[in-house]
């Protein structure tokens, strides 16, 4: 009987390899969507903020929004 030489199997090792890279892809992306609702939600406070600035403070609002647009106006690209 001839003797068979026993090989450590590749595809498990590369199945372990192609399994952490998955999990470690996945927790990627579910940190980046995380990342995106806080974002989402922080710019639409935000929003309600302004909104609220101006309906409480019209005068010093439009004000504030006068200076923004001057400084949009001289910034250089």
């Amino acid at each position: 009987m001839p003797e068979r030489s026993v090989q450590p199997e590749q595809p498990e090792a590369q199945n372990t390899q192609d399994d952490t890279k998955d999990t470690r892809k996945s927790a990627q992306e579910e940190r980046d969507a995380e990342r995106r609702r806080r974002r989402v939600m922080f710019l639409r406070e935000l929003n309600e903020a302004k909104e609220l600035r101006e309906r409480v403070q019209p005068r010093r609002a439009r004000a504030a929004r006068m200076r923004q647009q001057m400084r949009m106006r001289t910034f250089r690209w």
